[in-house]
């Protein structure tokens, strides 16, 4: 049993001697010494990401109103929006912002065209 306390403080001991070794030697990198220039920036393979599922949901429009006048509501009862009539609707993609569109019908079913997209660099500013 003496055997293996010594063998656990010569371990200590080695690893104390290197922790001091490399605080007393080692240079802190800045962060440009740190990307990896091996592979341009360009190149990003994005094959990682392409498969996540994102829920994309189509606005057209919000409104507030009280409990009582929700209990009201009934089938034909019509609610105002924010919106007026004609104006481009908003397409969500896990609740960002990400572009704006007009409601299509194809094959008797609805869809949006897409007629303005939001820039990556205004999402990211709205993230802020």
């Amino acid at each position: 049993m003496s055997n293996k306390v010594n063998n656990d403080q010569s371990g200590a001991d080695a690893w104390a001697s290197a922790l001091d070794e490399q605080a007393g030697s080692g240079k802190k990198a800045a962060m440009n010494e740190l990307r990896d220039d091996s592979m341009p920036s360009s190149d990003v393979n994005l094959d990682v990401v392409l498969d996540i599922p994102v829920s994309i949901s189509m606005e057209i429009g919000r409104t507030k109103i009280s409990i009582r006048n929700l209990l009201q509501l009934n089938q034909g009862s019509v609610v105002e929006l924010d919106r007026l009539a004609g104006e481009p609707m908003d397409v969500l993609v896990n609740g960002t912002l990400i572009a704006r569109g007009e409601v299509v019908v194809v094959n008797e079913k609805f869809g949006i065209r897409l007629t303005d997209i939001i820039s990556p660099a205004e999402r990211v500013k709205k993230l802020r």
